[in-house]
């Protein structure tokens, strides 16, 4: 874009907020100038600035996807679903994450270099803060569905893009992602967008609702909606409960029935339907309220849930891995801190994840902090929230902390030994007292909140050198476990097949790893663990011009190292290969390449053994 476009829009911006107190009528509506003048004022932004979003580093794009990793998957359905909606017109779909960062992106393969040029692609950033105002922020910030329109935006590098933009909510009340539809070719009249934000609109409530039933599959879940034929397939309202009847979950259209209808959100479903027969417990049929005006169906939970399960993975993972996790889970359920220390990139995140859904707090939040990629003056608000008013720039409502924001489940306090003494005090505070009191507030308020924190630093060593609290220490180390780094785990066979599989999910191909390959990633050493296994999976995916993944495609460190891999090739016979072909289609399963063939399991292992097929990481049977 030229700097001659870059002026006219300095100064349209300029004008405008200079005219906009008396002016009768407002050129951008007033979501869009209430963000200019914070883009202004607070943010101290350039209107004529032409630089692009800022992007994330590979490993923070990771850290932001393993956030929202169980709602990525569900999402990612849908997404197609509106991608193939507006595709003919050369829209493209992002998915963001709270902050705004994206962390999936659908769009057609020939105009992908021109959007990326523009800024949209996964791992770009939408905060007002940065980029000023778009549809993302905006939506953020208002929690409401938007359209910012080419020069809508506040700095000039966006003002060829259209975007429309909805929020998707958690099942507890919060922004779990933005659903963003966007364009660099949309027709001017902003009238053109209608149909497009519908759309965006419709598969954001589709997709909470998706979460939503996925969520509460553990309790009672009430569908709900005024025309009976719409309650099951596209439900207004959702309610859900426990067994002793308090409510756990309401999606924003319940939410706001209830507020109309009692003042308030309330505790108990009963006080939620007074007045109002709801169907009995074992009762599926469809019902209508007339007090309420809805029909209704409800959703019993699903069987065997009393009793949580060790270790929900644990057949698949490393013994060490996971005797760690099922250890871990009885230490957590009993009310003790866990501490986990492993390498950087180990997956230290995911098995507190896998900890919080076996624990008995896996339907409450789990939250995550880390504490190494905030800035220090931005930790403490994170933490412990603010008042309205509590600092210039402060929201006007105040805003809850990840503590509040974790109350009954867990807070994952990521590199904890690079949080601040002057915070260390304060966290050791709630974690004795259970209240947290927010920056600028009068009032300290109770929580239960049970801590999980993970350093790859020896925090015994950081207590020694004066820069973390011994008696801090003492009380988060309530039992230590040690995640082993990747090139000591048993099962990186699992692992490299399900990151594979993620990712083929995420783009929607079809991808499998040569018998080659597969063998130099089971044999590599891995010094940035599973981060830099999951980015090498990536790279090979997005290179690859086949089906099969091989050493070619894979980044140099690794692909240079291929020489030292002896792999036997004593015949080149058809039956040989097409050995090899069902193992690697079945990622060298042999149970699944077995009946596929249809030949048993034995007779497939004297096969292979009989044509030396070397196993990726087991060798020959011999």
């Amino acid at each position: 874009m030229s700097s001659g476009f870059s002026k006219t829009h300095l100064e349209h911006v300029t004008r405008v907020l200079r005219t906009a107190e008396n002016a009768p009528t407002l050129p951008v509506p007033n979501v869009i100038l209430d963000s200019w003048r914070r883009s202004v004022q607070q943010h101290k932004l350039d209107p004529a600035s032409l630089q692009g979003p800022r992007i994330l580093e590979a490993h923070q794009l990771h850290e932001h996807r393993e956030r929202v990793d169980d709602f990525l998957h569900l999402a990612g359905d849908e997404m197609s679903r509106l991608h193939y909606r507006v595709r003919d017109a050369d829209y493209c779909v992002m998915l963001t994450d709270p902050l705004g960062c994206t962390v999936d992106l659908r769009i057609e393969s020939t105009i992908r270099s021109e959007y990326r040029r523009a800024g949209m692609d996964v791992g770009t950033c939408w905060s007002e803060s940065e980029e000023g105002t778009t549809g993302v922020c905006a939506v953020l910030i208002d929690k409401q569905p938007v359209t910012v329109h080419k020069h809508d935006h506040f700095r000039a590098a966006f003002i060829g893009i259209t975007c429309s933009a909805a929020p998707v909510f958690s099942p507890t009340g919060e922004i779990i992602a933005v659903l963003d539809v966007s364009s660099v070719r949309a027709p001017d009249n902003r009238r053109s967008q209608h149909l497009i934000r519908q759309m965006v609109i419709q598969s954001a409530t589709d997709l909470e609702n998706a979460y939503f039933m996925y969520s509460t599959q553990d309790f009672w879940v009430l569908r709900a909606h005024p025309l009976p034929g719409y309650v099951d397939s596209q439900p207004q309202c959702l309610f859900a409960w426990d067994r002793d009847g308090r409510i756990q979950a309401l999606n924003p259209a319940a939410r706001r029935l209830l507020l109309q209808r009692c003042g308030r959100i309330p505790s108990h479903i009963e006080e939620a339907f007074a007045g109002a027969r709801l169907p009995a417990f074992g009762d599926d049929n469809l019902y209508y309220l007339q007090s309420m005006g809805l029909h209704v169906r409800l959703k019993a939970p699903r069987r065997n849930t009393a009793a949580p399960q060790a270790t929900p993975v644990a057949s698949a993972l490393d013994p060490k891995v996971a005797q760690a996790l099922e250890m871990a889970v009885r230490v957590k359920d009993r009310g003790l801190p866990v501490l986990i220390h492993g390498e950087t990139g180990a997956g230290k995140e995911h098995f507190a994840l896998q900890l919080h859904a076996a624990s008995k707090r896996r339907d409450k939040p789990f939250i995550t902090i880390n504490c190494a990629a905030i800035p220090e003056s931005l930790i403490e608000s994170e933490l412990f929230g603010y008042a309205a008013g509590a600092f210039t720039g402060a929201s006007a409502k105040g805003m809850r902390g990840l503590l509040q924001q974790a109350d009954g489940g867990t807070l994952f306090l990521d590199e904890i030994g690079d949080m601040p003494l002057t915070l260390q005090t304060r966290l050791l505070r709630v974690l004795s007292e259970g209240e947290v009191a927010p920056l600028g507030g009068v009032r300290p308020q109770p929580i239960d909140v049970h801590v999980v924190c993970a350093s790859h630093r020896d925090l015994a060593a950081l207590v020694e050198a004066g820069s973390f609290r011994e008696d801090l220490f003492f009380r988060l180390s309530g039992a230590r476990f040690e995640i082993p780094p990747l090139r000591e785990r048993k099962d990186k066979l699992t692992l490299i097949n399900t990151l594979l599989d993620d990712e083929c999910h995420r783009t929607g191909e079809r991808l499998e790893l040569s018998e080659t390959a597969l063998e130099l990633l089971l044999n590599y050493s891995w010094p940035g663990n599973m981060r830099q296994l999951h980015h090498v999976l990536r790279y090979a995916c997005a290179v690859c011009k086949s089906q099969i993944i091989g050493v070619r495609d894979l980044p140099k460190p690794l692909s240079a190292s291929a020489p030292m891999i002896s792999v036997e090739t004593v015949s080149g016979s058809p039956e040989r290969q097409a050995l090899i072909d069902a193992l690697v289609r079945n990622r060298w399963k042999p149970l699944l390449a077995a009946q596929e063939l249809g030949i048993s399991r034995a007779t497939l292992y004297r096969k292979v053994n009989q044509h030396g097929i070397k196993m990726p990481g087991k060798g020959s049977y011999n």
